[in-house]
C-alpha cells in the first residue's frame, strides 16, 4: 500500500512540469489604459455676460461749428451681453494654441448732458460686439487657462437731442479696434466644456458724422472714444478629435 502511494506521488511530481510546459506561460491581460486628455479639436457654443464701457470725449469736429475742438463730455454704457462663438485648438504637450471668432448682442446705452451747451444731451448704444482672436494657454488635463487677443468690431448708435427739438441728430457706425482677454475653461467630457473670461475692447477715437433728424440743421461731426469690458461665461460643444 505504502509503495503504491509513493509511486503515485513520484509520477505526479514528474508529470506536472511537462503539463505546465505544454500549456505555456500564463498571460495576464494588461489593465486598461485611460485615454490621455487633449484639447485638440474644434468647438461651437453660446455665451452670456455683462458689458460695461465708456463713450468719451465727444470733441466737436464740425467745420466752423460752435466749440470746435472742444469736448462736449462723455458717459458710461452698461447692459447684458450674449452671443455665440466657434473655434479650433491644437495641443502640443501642455501648450494649447487656438483661433476663435465670436459675435455678441447687447443693449449697452448711456446719456450725458452737454458740457458746453444748455438743454442738449448726447446718447450712445452699443448693439453688437464681434472679434476674431488667437489664444494661447496651458492645460492641466481637463483644465485650461489662456490669454487671447486680436481684432474687434462694434455696432453702435449715436444721437443728440435738445429739449426744444427732441432728437436732432443720429448716426449708426461699425467701428473696428482690438481686444485682449484672459480666461479659464473646464472640460466635463470630451464633448462638453464651460468657460469664464474677461475681455477688454478698445475702439480708439473716431470721427462720427451725425445726420440731421430735423430739417434746417446742417450735418455735424464729433470725435468719440469708445472702450468696453465684458465679463462672460459660456459652454462649448466640442468635436473633431
Amino acid at each position: 500500500m505504502w509503495t503504491y502511494l509513493l509511486r503515485t506521488i513520484a509520477l505526479t511530481a514528474l508529470a506536472t512540469p511537462a503539463i505546465a510546459a505544454d500549456l505555456g506561460p500564463i498571460r495576464v491581460a494588461p489593465a486598461p489604459v485611460a485615454p490621455v486628455w487633449t484639447w485638440t479639436g474644434c468647438y461651437a457654443g453660446g455665451q452670456a455676460g455683462h458689458l460695461s464701457g465708456s463713450s468719451e470725449k465727444w470733441i466737436v469736429r464740425t467745420p466752423g461749428g460752435d466749440f470746435f475742438g472742444q469736448s462736449l463730455g462723455g458717459h458710461d454704457v452698461e447692459s447684458w451681453a450674449g452671443g455665440v462663438q466657434a473655434g479650433c485648438d491644437y495641443q502640443f504637450a501642455g501648450l494649447v494654441l487656438g483661433v476663435q471668432g465670436d459675435y455678441g448682442w447687447a443693449g449697452a446705452s448711456g446719456t450725458h448732458a452737454s458740457a458746453r451747451e444748455i438743454g442738449v444731451a448726447y446718447h450712445s448704444e452699443v448693439e453688437a460686439l464681434a472679434s476674431v482672436t488667437g489664444r494661447i494657454g496651458y492645460a492641466w488635463g481637463s483644465v485650461l487657462g489662456y490669454v487671447k487677443g486680436g481684432a474687434a468690431w462694434e455696432r453702435v448708435n449715436y444721437s443728440a437731442a435738445t429739449t426744444v427739438l427732441g432728437t436732432a441728430y443720429t448716426a449708426n457706425d461699425t467701428r473696428s479696434g482690438w481686444t485682449i482677454g484672459v480666461g479659464g475653461e473646464y472640460a466635463f467630457t470630451r464633448f462638453l466644456s464651460a468657460f469664464v473670461e474677461y475681455g477688454y475692447y478698445d475702439f480708439g477715437t473716431s470721427d462720427i458724422h451725425l445726420t440731421p433728424a430735423v430739417a434746417g440743421l446742417r450735418p455735424a461731426a464729433v470725435a468719440i472714444d469708445d472702450t468696453a469690458g465684458v465679463v462672460r461665461a459660456g459652454i462649448n460643444l466640442r468635436f473633431g478629435y
